[in-house]
């Protein structure tokens, strides 16, 4: 797409790569970069899942670019269309997105893989939000996803104090679903990728939009909005033709064949 962010497609999968030397830290050109490449992926129907990843060994991403902030641009600048790093607002992408973290995940980078359905990391990465030592908070998602994702005690440490996690600790607090080593981080998390994209886009569709709209409920008041025809993409779903195919493809030993309608 340009110098910053990479948009390679893998056949249903695209890998997008933040290339921004030395820490892949996101500006406000980036973020809306970013964005644009998270909205082509949402749009296009021949993609299934998307994987995020960092240029370089070191850093996934630095987080908001510092310097960029010392030479003015506002800590509540308009970041572009699916908040900053283009992905941590944007809440109508019902495509699964691999969070493929390959170094330091920092700050806004962080809640960058946050905003991610899945995390694959490196033996290397590391996660941390040090906005409250710098005299800010981690707004971007932190605050709010973090004690979602953690026990609390354990999130408001992190936050507060900006301590650093290893891959042992995120993946025992099932931050991480795996690990691996560095040099086969990108094709373990492309191998996932088309894993994923071979159930029925509608299925997963309807899995991230009916999760998202009743994760803060009880329940039984999630039942009743799940079946209440309020959740599109699992009405849809439901009255598709994919939930024909998905049976009768099982019943006939084959392979079903996908039509995302």
């Amino acid at each position: 797409m340009n110098d910053a962010v990479n948009y390679e497609v893998h056949g249903e999968v695209v890998l997008i790569t933040l290339d921004r030397p030395k820490a892949n830290a996101i500006d406000v050109k980036t973020s809306c970069e970013l964005g644009d490449a998270f909205i082509q992926f949402r749009d296009d129907n021949n993609l299934r899942a998307a994987v995020i990843t960092g240029a370089g060994d070191r850093f996934f991403c630095g987080g908001w670019d510092l310097k960029a902030a010392s030479e003015g641009e506002e800590i509540d600048a308009d970041f572009g269309p699916g908040g900053f790093a283009g992905l941590t607002e944007l809440w109508n992408l019902n495509k699964p997105v691999i969070a493929a973290v390959n170094g330091l995940a920092v700050g806004g980078g962080f809640e960058l893989a946050l905003a991610a359905d899945l995390i694959i990391a490196s033996s290397s990465a590391e996660f941390f939000v040090p906005e409250a030592t710098l005299g800010l908070i981690p707004d971007s998602g932190g605050v709010l996803r973090l004690p979602r994702r953690l026990p609390k005690a354990v999130a408001m440490d992190m936050l507060m104090t900006g301590r650093r996690m290893g891959v042992e600790e995120a993946e025992h607090y099932g931050l991480v679903n795996m690990s691996c080593d560095q040099n086969a981080l990108i094709n373990q998390a492309l191998e996932w990728a088309h894993q994923i994209s071979s159930s029925a886009p509608l299925s997963l569709a309807a899995i991230k939009s009916v999760i998202r709209s009743t994760e803060m409920m009880g329940l039984e008041e999630a039942y009743e909005l799940m079946r209440s025809g309020k959740i599109e993409a699992y009405h849809k779903m439901l009255n598709s033709d994919d939930a024909k195919e998905g049976p009768i493809a099982f019943s006939e030993k084959r392979s079903p064949k996908w039509k995302g309608q």
